[in-house]
């Protein structure tokens, strides 16, 4: 199979992929990445924006695999954040909670689409809470983790990365 004959979704996927390999390299050079600040800004601003972006695209998308491919960039953005921070630790903390519940969240989607033979349009779904409740206890469980509610993980995520955000931009320069 060639390169373009790949449907959209695998091309973010695969993006994804090396994206995350990109990210890996980050975290084991980061005793370079510390000598310059202005790479530390640039990696705060990129990370901020990617988070963003990536966060307002996947609010538009109607493809619920786009819609969670996107939260994974936007996932990738608050990693590439903390390695601005110089909270490396931090940020492959959230690397292995987020491959966690994000492949519980990519497994209840492959559950639902299967269910439905097929559809991903989430315009077309509704209700399905009562025929799968399984899968809809696995998107909740994954989707509280993924806002960082209270006492899942990416609460803790997201705890330690708000005070070292506030830590960062506290000390004097």
């Amino acid at each position: 199979m060639r390169w373009k004959d790949l449907p959209r979704f695998q091309h973010l996927y695969m993006q994804q992929l090396w994206s995350l390999r990109v990210f890996f390299l980050i975290v084991r050079c980061s005793f370079i990445i510390d000598l310059c600040p202005v790479v530390l800004m640039c990696m705060t601003y990129i990370g901020c924006a990617t988070l963003i972006v990536s966060g307002v695209i996947g609010l538009f998308q109607n493809d619920i695999k786009k819609i969670v491919a996107y939260s994974t960039c936007s996932q990738l953005g608050y990693m590439v954040f903390s390695c601005g921070l110089s909270g490396y630790n931090l940020a492959l903390f959230h690397l292995f909670n987020h491959a966690f519940f994000k492949a519980l969240l990519f497994l209840a989607c492959g559950s639902l689409i299967h269910a439905l033979k097929g559809e991903q349009d989430i315009r077309k779904m509704g209700g399905l809470h009562r025929m799968m409740p399984i899968t809809y206890i696995s998107f909740l469980i994954g989707s509280a983790s993924l806002i960082g509610a209270p006492f899942f993980s990416g609460f803790f995520f997201k705890r330690f990365y708000i005070g070292a955000s506030v830590y960062q931009a506290l000390q004097p320069e």
